[in-house]
């Protein structure tokens, strides 16, 4: 979208308010559905940010691929869950937990300390630079249509059945 700068800085800080927001609920939320929905609408929020950025395939795809099948998919798997045995031990802290939590913290942290170090408008853009990385993307972006239609097309294709299979194998077991 081309925003004028202060709304454009507003929906950016917006969107990642409530991209901090959901992504909170998804790990806070004691609820599972409640935790996939907060799911959702981080994913919402992050096509959100492809159309700020003027990448409306992108965006297109993340709502159709993400939020439409992925996202239902995990509510679906939430639904199917059997509660009494998730609620048995919902309280229940261990050290495995203290470790994972551990773990990610101080990823978190070296990941902050990376982003806040790097110089991120050191490149300076000219319009010859901006047409040739433009070729180079869409000569890229065609070959891997090219690849993944002859070259990868029988792995896609089988990796696509396993998935439906393992759909298949999941279901079955949360009836039982």
């Amino acid at each position: 979208m081309d925003l004028p700068g202060p709304i454009h800085d507003f929906f950016l800080v917006f969107l990642g308010f409530g991209l901090i927001l959901g992504s909170l609920g998804v790990v806070f939320f004691t609820n599972p559905i409640f935790s996939a929905f907060s799911l959702g609408f981080v994913l919402v929020c992050i096509s959100l940010f492809y159309i700020l950025s003027n990448s409306h395939f992108v965006a297109a795809a993340q709502l159709l691929i993400y939020v439409g099948a992925i996202n239902v998919l995990i509510i679906f798997a939430v639904m199917f869950m059997n509660s009494s045995e998730y609620y048995k031990d919902l309280n229940l802290w261990t050290v495995g937990d203290g470790i994972t939590s551990l773990v990610c913290t101080s990823i978190f942290v070296l990941l902050i300390t990376i982003i806040s170090d790097t110089s991120w408008y050191g490149i300076i853009w000219t319009t010859r630079t901006n047409q040739i990385i433009e070729q180079d993307l869409i000569s890229n972006s065609q070959q891997i249509g090219i690849h993944l239609s002859t070259d990868f097309f029988l792995p896609f294709e089988f990796i696509s059945i396993i998935l439906l299979v393992a759909l298949i194998g999941a279901i079955a077991t949360a009836r039982q």
